[in-house]
């Protein structure tokens, strides 16, 4: 984001409100010409949502949802557990020799050397937390129905503290819930790098996955269900990263716990095709550079996308869909620096992007669609570029607090405004003159409610065609150099959510908390 220059100084609101009324005659008195919209004519009104895709609340035209939150409800297996140790049984195609079969599951992972696995069957109610520290080592049922670990609602369920050990197709029940003890699913201790959790479901854990200072741990294909208390205070997380790298977290389902997936001091962490919901923070960023977050669906959560004092995070084709909690946030980026926000769909939100505090970051190519605000932007947020997105029918499309001329994309390409008058006299797809989003009209309505009435009128019309026709006039806001005369998204598959938004909900000014 450019800063302008003032001339001497930026106009006071006021004189805005002068000029606008020269302007309000002329256009009730038919002199201002209709203006070309999107490559058609139309009769000077806003160019929005109903022009290029149709009215905002239309009825969906698609089946299904675009979101659905998966459910999943597996029998539990009922037979007593059986585990069977296999030296260099590896490969999983039955070409190793049985050393043992244990009715205590500690007892076979005891009995194990690298190499070995378990093949574990039954549900096992071991007293006390498995520990694995036999390095290469593999527990492996044949699905959370056929194989089945119950902790008992104390401690943590499996305890990994060897290197290269996999745990997969099992299900893993009812950890202990003392969060400062961290009782979790499945612990991986500093010493269980390469440790492969696969097919799992945790359910009724405290938290999912702990992995403290392990690197490059993959998670992936597993289901995670917390206790879904009440209170977000009172759950643990689904996975928790802490000082972890070059790790991976893909196609998860996670649900009922604190933060979907949170990380603490974790780098070149691959996060990628998950499902987040009823969660306080679908994924959330702390102390965390160099990420990548991509394809993942964050929907009915407070906030889905939590990116905080980090940077280099690249978040690419992620979708924030009816996050409307307490903040309701779809991405929110506080003290971020020098990251991409590139090609998410950010739908139904209280803000689709809430920047607090944010240096030198881009946001590029998102739908940001039927949110209460499109883009929040306040405490000192600069150097952002904005270009290629698509804002369409947001109740509010900028909410800044700045008191200067910010440019959004002074010399690249713009973005796509739902509710501007758009003149392509040469139809290159960009508009002949600037568009402002959030200028004086905007202000006089934030800082005077009683206006908001208005905010729709001929006279409020008149001031946003002085800021964006007569460029000597200049107040403090959000301007786009080269406002775009058609969307390149499709918003019809969200439709629904869009429709169901509540427009009396008021959402906190509070980017939200750092709570670990």
């Amino acid at each position: 984001m450019s800063r302008l220059p003032p001339l001497g100084r930026l106009v006071p609101a006021r004189a805005v409100l002068l000029a606008a009324a020269v302007v309000s005659a002329l256009v009730i008195g038919g002199v201002v010409a209709t203006a070309t919209v999107g490559g058609g004519t139309t009769d000077g009104g806003s160019a929005g949502a109903t022009d290029a895709l149709g009215a905002a609340d239309a009825p969906n035209a698609a089946d299904d949802p675009a979101v659905e939150n998966p459910t999943y409800d597996p029998d539990p297996p009922t037979e007593p557990g059986a585990a069977t140790v296999v030296s260099d049984g590896s490969a999983g195609d039955g070409s190793g020799e049985a050393v043992g079969t244990y009715d205590d599951l500690a007892a076979a992972v005891d009995a194990t050397e690298p190499g070995d696995v378990v093949e574990v069957a039954g549900v096992f109610e071991p007293e006390e937390t498995v520990v694995v520290d036999t390095r290469d080592v593999t527990l492996r049922g044949a699905g959370p129905d056929v194989a089945m670990v119950d902790g008992g609602g104390e401690d943590t369920v499996i305890a990994v503290r060897a290197e290269n050990v996999t745990v997969e197709g099992i299900r893993l029940h009812d950890s202990g819930g003392d969060l400062e003890s961290e009782d979790a699913g499945v612990f991986l201790a500093e010493r269980a790098d390469g440790a492969t959790l696969a097919d799992l479901y945790l359910s009724d854990v405290a938290f999912g996955v702990w992995v403290n200072g392990a690197d490059e741990v993959t998670v992936r294909d597993s289901r995670i269900e917390g206790t879904a208390d009440a209170r977000f205070v009172d759950r643990g997380n689904g996975i928790n990263l802490w000082e972890t790298t070059g790790s991976e977290i893909r196609n998860n389902e996670i649900t009922g716990v604190r933060d979907g997936i949170y990380f603490s001091w974790a780098s070149e962490v691959e996060t990628t095709g998950n499902t987040l919901w009823d969660l306080r923070y679908g994924v959330h960023y702390m102390y965390s550079d160099d990420n990548r977050l991509a394809d993942n669906v964050a929907a009915d959560n407070d906030v889905g996308y939590a990116l905080m004092v980090s940077e280099g995070v690249e978040a690419v084709n992620n979708t924030a869909v009816a996050n409307r909690g307490k903040s309701g946030h779809g991405i929110l980026l506080k003290e971020i620096e020098d990251s991409v926000v590139r090609g998410n769909d950010l739908v139904a939100n209280g803000n689709g992007v809430f920047l607090y505090n944010a240096q030198n970051n881009e946001l590029r190519d998102n739908l940001v669609y039927a949110n209460g605000v499109g883009v929040h932007h306040s405490a000192d947020t600069q150097g952002t570029a904005v270009v290629g997105n698509d804002f369409v029918g947001n109740d509010e499309q900028v909410l800044t607090t700045t008191r200067e001329l910010l440019a959004w994309n002074e010399t690249d390409g713009g973005n796509y405004w739902s509710d501007a008058r758009v003149a392509d006299s040469d139809g290159d797809g960009v508009g002949d003159a600037r568009h402002r989003p959030a200028g004086a009209a905007e202000r006089l309505v934030q800082e005077h409610p009683t206006a908001a009435v208005f905010a729709n009128g001929p006279a409020f019309d008149a001031i946003r065609l002085v800021e964006s026709r007569f460029p000597v006039v200049e107040t403090a806001g959000i301007v786009d150099h080269r406002p775009l005369a058609s969307p390149s998204h499709d918003v019809e598959p969200y439709r629904p959510y869009a429709a169901a938004v509540d427009p009396t909900v008021e959402y906190d000014d509070d980017p939200g908390d750092e709570h670990h």
